[in-house]
């Protein structure tokens, strides 16, 4: 199996079981529904290691842009193969989330919520505030990088890697992943989100566009720098991308925890002028 085909088929079982337990949970008449936040995030989590199982042995299983990017910025993966991985994985996503589409045929037109219905492809924050919700993507995606590094540190019995992995996507899941829905992969978001707009669901309503470069920009700053991050402090390799990505992180969370003080200053005069 070729890596580019090794990334897409990854990434397409990626996205059928994922979106799979969005769906399940979310739309009407479905066996699944109302299971519930816990249910949704262990799917996702079973979902990454059945991809890595899947393909790992051929193309590494990065399934996830943020991944790629991520491991060449600090040399681990070579920039000339990365064209070619990340269009693979948003390939893959979008045939994922058809083949979702047609699991779930006949609840489309029994769920009215259009929200709900985007839902299954890609993702929506809790509190719409941009800055605060791209900061939400890059943590996430900072922990990702993080934790696959640590994991790819120690030594596990032969086949266990790939679990490891998936309880590493639960703990995202449950711990920051209620802010934004953790995309953390903008080819899990992006490709989805393109089926949704594509695919001729019921009464689906529209793809949320001027919220789709969130769940691409803030993953891939979040990969990039968790994985710089990993090699300046635990290896000791400081060097210039390490800084200008600390110096932009930094600019981003102030400017995040600015906006949001202002709002709530805004709110706060609102309240005492009806008040007045």
């Amino acid at each position: 199996m070729s890596e580019f085909l090794a990334e897409l088929i990854g990434t397409m079982i990626l996205i059928i079981f994922g979106g799979g337990v969005v769906g399940g949970v979310v739309l009407k008449k479905s066996k699944a529904e109302g299971a519930g936040w816990v249910v949704i995030t262990i799917g996702w989590g079973l979902a990454v290691a059945l991809g890595v199982y899947a393909v790992g042995n051929f193309s590494g299983a990065h399934l996830n842009p943020a991944v790629t990017l991520g491991f060449a910025s600090i040399g681990e993966f070579p920039w000339a193969d990365v064209p070619l991985y990340i269009t693979a994985q948003l390939i893959g996503a979008m045939i994922g989330a058809a083949i979702v589409f047609f699991n779930y045929l006949p609840h489309w037109k029994a769920t009215e919520d259009q929200g709900a219905k985007l839902g299954v492809f890609a993702t929506d924050p809790a509190i719409r505030s941009p800055f605060s919700n791209l900061i939400s993507e890059m943590v996430g995606t900072f922990a990702l990088l993080m934790g696959l590094l640590f994991i790819g540190a120690n030594e596990f019995t032969e086949g266990l890697n790939p679990i490891i992995v998936g309880a590493l996507i639960i703990a995202i899941g449950m711990s920051l992943g209620g802010a934004t829905g953790y995309a953390i992969n903008p080819a899990r978001d992006l490709g989805p989100r393109i089926a949704h707009a594509l695919l001729p669901i019921p009464g689906k309503g529209g793809s949320d566009w001027g919220y789709s470069w969130i769940p691409v920009v803030g993953p891939i700053l979040g990969g990039v720098y968790g994985a710089v991050f990993y090699n300046a402090m635990f290896l000791g390799n400081f060097n210039a991308l390490f800084w200008i990505m600390s110096a932009l992180v930094a600019v981003l969370f102030i400017g995040a925890a600015n906006a949001e003080l202002k709002k709530g200053r805004s709110t706060a005069n609102k309240v005492e002028q009806k008040i007045v």
